[in-house]
């Protein structure tokens, strides 16, 4: 069916299909931090990556409408994959104009591909598995057009930031000390809350500098931590992480303009500085934690395969390409922590341990005429206990 929009006039109260209200955001981002169960959302974003698809996923909505086309086939982006498998509609291609035509907060209806909603009806390709499976193999097809493009932008970013990659120069200084110490950076990325999760017997142990990643600080605060640090263009944190005390770094663009510097003095937070780089704010956090002389950095929710990079959909995943490279020596994967952190001792271990303890405890009494006593009180005291149950069952 070919995108579609016009106008009606009959009600929607009684039509049959996916009831909810119309939530319409051109950035998903923004849009998941009000989406409700429920809700139906409408977007506007080309090749859906996995971790926005796993975003919308987790807010439940009762379907996704879609103005641009969710799979492009430039490369195998997962967003759409995560959608449809968890058995929510996705309508895709129904065109940019569906974002002026819908109104926020209105009722809407998603009915056979089509969403109506008041007296505006929007029609687009319904996805399925199999069609989604399908636009994933032809687009791994064309993927190596995709890898050069990568390397090209790779290069060039080489090539532009090779003083702050090679020799950290414009790292500005911070007062948080990193020296010797482990730092965790938190990105509200692939598996973000498991790995928290899987990782709060470490940061109970360990205490390292927590650096939450846009989004992450409140991915932190979500997790019962306090981020001591907080490092990005601040369009994606709350205000109350925002003023929770914690170190702040605004990522500024190279010419020197940092758009989050006017929100950060709005809210009255003095302790900040910027940091001008073309990366991505994960990179400038861990390039950040390198400089200063952290002994490990663990990274949550972060990217770490090509897959990973490629998903993301943007030319500027390169820098974290080699800020990867330029700290790989310290920088370990949080489920590798988790792996490597996690006690080999089992359950089943520690019963026995248990139990040969206190055969152990037994022994030691019986050897000593106080202790066969007192052995001989505690028996006396079960069998009176014994015998008063089975005269309440009898």
């Amino acid at each position: 069916m070919s995108p579609r929009t016009r106008r009606r006039s009959t009600r929607d109260v009684d039509r049959p299909g996916l009831h909810g209200t119309v939530r319409v955001d051109r950035r998903t981002k923004d849009l998941t931090k009000r989406l409700r169960p429920g809700d139906i959302a409408v977007i506007d974003h080309e090749d859906i990556d996995r971790v926005s698809g796993e975003a919308l996923v987790a807010c439940r909505p009762a379907a996704v409408v879609n103005a641009s086309r969710s799979i492009t086939g430039r490369y195998p982006n997962l967003g759409p994959q995560a959608i449809v498998e968890s058995g929510i509609p996705l309508i895709d291609a129904v065109g940019v104009q569906v974002m002026d035509a819908l109104r926020e907060g209105a009722d809407g209806v998603v009915a056979d591909g089509v969403l109506h909603s008041g007296d505006v009806d929007v029609a687009g390709t319904v996805l399925t598995t199999e069609s989604v499976a399908q636009a994933m193999v032809e687009a791994r097809a064309g993927l190596t057009s995709q890898l050069e493009s990568f390397a090209e932008n790779t290069m060039e970013y080489m090539l532009k930031e090779r003083d702050l990659l090679f020799d950290g120069v414009g790292i500005p200084d911070v007062r948080t000390d990193f020296t010797d110490r482990h730092a965790l950076i938190v990105v509200r990325g692939y598996h973000y809350k498991e790995d928290l999760v899987a990782l709060r017997h470490y940061i109970r142990e360990y205490k390292p500098i927590l650096i939450g990643v846009d989004g992450g600080a409140d991915a932190l605060v979500e997790a019962g931590h306090r981020p001591d640090m907080i490092v990005g263009d601040m369009d994606s944190v709350s205000d109350a992480t925002l003023t929770c005390g914690a170190e702040v770094v605004v990522h500024a663009y190279r010419d020197g303009r940092a758009p989050g510097v006017e929100r950060v003095e709005a809210l009255g937070v003095t302790d900040h500085v910027v940091f001008p780089a073309t990366g991505t704010s994960e990179d400038i956090a861990m390039l950040l934690a390198d400089d200063c002389g952290a002994s490990l950095i663990v990274a949550v929710g972060t990217h770490a395969t090509l897959v990973e990079f490629l998903d993301k959909g943007r030319a500027g995943m390169s820098s974290t390409f080699l800020t990867r490279l330029r700290v790989g020596g310290k920088l370990i994967d949080a489920k590798g922590v988790s792996r490597l952190y996690r006690t080999r001792i089992s359950a089943w271990s520690l019963l026995a341990l248990a139990l040969v303890g206190l055969v152990a405890l037994l022994v030691a009494l019986w050897a000593t005429p106080t202790g066969r006593a007192l052995l001989q009180i505690i028996g006396a005291w079960w069998d009176d206990l014994w015998a008063a149950l089975t005269g309440i069952v009898t």
